[in-house]
């Protein structure tokens, strides 16, 4: 997913229906961490986005991708595994 041109209604989190509007819009209110973003938006707290997302995978490597493109600091490292979903 090319998540710079994506449109806004995207959706990003699919245990939780959040977009990617929900999730720029929480990083642009400061929030730029994964957890920060789980916190706010509850995107990456569903547990089932393996089997929702049509790509077969967690959100959390997405919402990193948005936290990297939109905000002014640098995404954690190494936070980018699936986190909601393991069992």
């Amino acid at each position: 997913m090319n998540w710079k041109e994506a449109s806004g209604g995207t959706t990003v989190c699919y245990c939780q229906n959040i977009d990617k509007d929900g999730i720029v819009a929480s990083i642009k209110a400061g929030n730029n961490t994964l957890s920060q973003i789980k916190e706010k938006t509850t995107a990456c707290t569903g547990g089932n986005c393996k089997e929702l997302n049509p790509s077969g995978k967690c959100c959390s490597s997405d919402i990193m991708t948005l936290i990297e493109l939109y905000s002014d600091k640098p995404a954690e490292s190494g936070s980018a595994s699936c986190c909601c979903c393991s069992s």
